[in-house]
């Protein structure tokens, strides 16, 4: 085993299981909660749910799969550096969007409109239910069973209310302390992940153009680092190149900025890591960027016509089928008809949020369409 850092989370210290369990053979805690999420059918169908573009539109662009691979390899590279627990950072990169919608954001705030008189719909929340409820896989237990740290980071917002209810997870958000530092790096891992490959898709989709790029400081200074070394490269190998080296960049600062930072407040132990402010940061400079850049993607991606037409549809099939089923829970698979006898809302949000895109387009076909039965 790798030698951790004192702030490091450690398996062998870990706050434990919801269900005790016996010690793994030949892995640790951290490895065994990788290897479930892995397996589980929440991860599989990360394959079909959209990032920004609808899963059919194109076999190159993002799903949430490859973006939460796309988040473990950053988050795991980092965590090396810094000397964390790589395999607990890589589990939490991997389980972060297993509760996300169909349709992205979209259908989120399409299901959250949905649930508002029934408490509402969050992914992060659902992510959670997913590992301690949803899956059905093993013979002990419900969900994934997985550690305290694991779920912790899951959870990355939370409301106080919710807080309250959720126990242990949840006491970090009424306390106003911070999660593992691996946590904190699964979470900025997220960010240089999708704000660089939605980049990447934004262009390959001809939504975006590199002339609309070029006044984003971050991309406009890698571009032409870039332009100066290979003068005649081809635009496609010139926006990978650009994008390799702005996530180069991100991460670099990432690391050194939080090396900073630990040096600073000098944590020895996962609770002074809990009191201390966040250490995981971008540095000024990067941060500031990094946030030009995920400004003029809102702006210039997220809100493209485009964009925004699939966004409609994809909130009218979210809500309609959400309707269908509130209004005669028979018309749910026999397994979600029992769930609803107790809460009817909430195991239709369960049903709907598991989803993929072409899984909630084709039952939307099944539940309206006259020929279909």
């Amino acid at each position: 085993m790798r030698d951790l850092a004192p702030y490091a989370a450690r398996s062998e210290r870990t706050g434990g299981r919801r269900q005790r369990e016996a010690s793994p053979r030949n892995r640790s805690e951290y490895q065994r909660d990788r290897d479930r999420i892995i397996h589980s059918t929440a991860f599989r169908r990360l394959e079909y749910k959209t990032q920004v573009f609808v899963n059919h539109e194109g076999d190159l662009f993002r799903t949430r799969l490859t973006h939460s691979l796309e988040v473990a390899q950053i988050a795991r590279s980092v965590a090396r550096s810094l000397r964390l627990d790589e395999d607990l950072t890589e589990a939490i990169a991997l389980a972060h969007d297993l509760g996300h919608t169909p349709f992205g954001h979209t259908g989120q705030d399409a299901l959250n409109a949905c649930m508002k008189p029934y408490g509402g719909f969050e992914h992060n929340l659902q992510s959670l239910r997913v590992v301690d409820l949803l899956e059905q896989r093993y013979a002990a237990f419900d969900g994934l069973n997985l550690t305290f740290e694991t779920r912790e980071g899951i959870l990355k917002h939370c409301s106080l209310k919710n807080a309250r209810l959720l126990g242990d997870v949840g006491e970090r958000f009424l306390r106003r302390r911070q999660p593992v530092l691996e946590a904190q790096l699964a979470n900025l891992a997220d960010e240089i992940a999708y704000n660089n490959h939605d980049v990447d898709d934004g262009l390959r989709s001809g939504l975006l153009t590199l002339q609309q790029l070029a006044d984003i400081r971050i991309f406009a200074r890698h571009m032409k680092a870039v332009l100066k070394e290979h003068p005649r490269l081809a635009e496609r190998r010139l926006i990978h190149e650009t994008v390799r080296r702005i996530i180069d960049t991100l991460v670099t600062d990432l690391i050194q900025a939080s090396a900073r930072n630990i040096r600073t407040h000098a944590p020895g132990s996962v609770e002074e890591v809990r009191a201390a402010p966040p250490l995981i940061a971008f540095s000024r400079q990067i941060r500031d960027e990094s946030l030009e850049l995920k400004r003029f993607l809102h702006d210039h991606l997220y809100r493209h016509y485009r964009v925004v037409r699939m966004s409609a549809k994809a909130r009218r099939i979210v809500t309609e089928i959400f309707q269908a089923f509130l209004s005669d829970t028979r018309l749910l698979p026999p397994e979600f008809q029992e769930r609803a006898q107790k809460d009817a809302p909430r195991a239709i949000a369960d049903y709907v949020a598991g989803m993929t895109d072409r899984y909630a387009i084709l039952e939307h076909h099944r539940l309206f369409a006259i020929e279909q039965i």
